[in-house]
């Protein structure tokens, strides 16, 4: 797969899943447009793109604010002109068990979860509609979203909205030879996995039929297959990558 000539938007990579999507993209030829919420992690991983060879363009916003997702989006067609591949991948959890969930907490999720996914899916489809080029969007879903998770009613709820979402989107944007497809991660080594506790750890990889968690870079390549010209009859789908957590 080459991406060579190619401008890629990937929302939240300033770590994590996010970060090895769009280093992936970058050693495959792609120019890089990112965003992450704090500006230390946003330029750094820019710099990574950078030493890869690759362009990068970067901004630290807040995917639900819908001014700085407009100013970003014009900033990326100003610098390459064109954009290609839009993942949405931006996400937060605010857990917290139902009956305890505070508004804020259930609001906060569904604003970075689904509706930043709504305005970044909104503003660079239009564009890539006008560019005639066709293009390829990738929506970060969960295997919470799919199954539900006790503490995450929130995050469970915004992706199953995005998955939604995203079955809506490819049959609206199909004819203009944009794809829309949802990519569902099931437990994977970031971040999140390192801050729990072993016995809970061990718990739910027992859980796993592989045995163990995924990493990044193995969701990383599900994106980039959905991405290229191998995946041009691939619309509407949802790519489980969860070691077959959902068998």
């Amino acid at each position: 797969m080459t991406f060579q000539d190619k401008t890629v938007v990937v929302t939240g990579a300033g770590r994590g899943i996010g970060k090895a999507i769009a280093l992936a993209f970058a050693r495959q030829g792609a120019n890089l447009a990112i965003n992450a919420l704090h500006q230390e992690t946003a330029s750094a991983a820019a710099g990574e793109i950078q030493a890869i060879g690759a362009q990068a363009q970067w901004a630290a916003l807040d995917v639900s604010d819908e001014q700085a997702v407009t100013q970003f989006a014009d900033q990326v067609f100003e610098k390459f002109g064109a954009v290609h591949i839009l993942v949405n991948n931006a996400g937060i959890t605010r857990d917290n068990l139902f009956l305890r969930m505070k508004t804020e907490q259930w609001d906060e999720a569904l604003a970075v979860n689904l509706r930043g996914a709504f305005l970044f899916t909104r503003i660079f489809a239009r564009r890539m509609i006008r560019q005639k080029t066709g293009g390829r969007i990738i929506n970060m879903a969960s295997v919470a979203g799919e199954a539900g998770n006790p503490g995450q009613a929130n995050y469970s709820a915004a992706k199953a909205g995005v998955i939604a979402m995203t079955k809506s989107c490819a049959r609206e944007f199909g004819h203009y030879g944009i794809t829309v497809n949802a990519v569902a991660p099931g437990l994977i080594e970031t971040d999140m996995i390192r801050s729990m506790e072993q016995a809970a750890v061990d718990y739910v990889r027992k859980k796993i039929p592989a045995g163990r968690f995924g990493t990044p870079e193995e969701v990383a390549d599900a994106v980039l297959f959905l991405a290229s010209d191998s995946a041009s009859y691939i619309n509407g789908a949802v790519l489980r990558v969860n070691g077959g957590l959902l068998v």
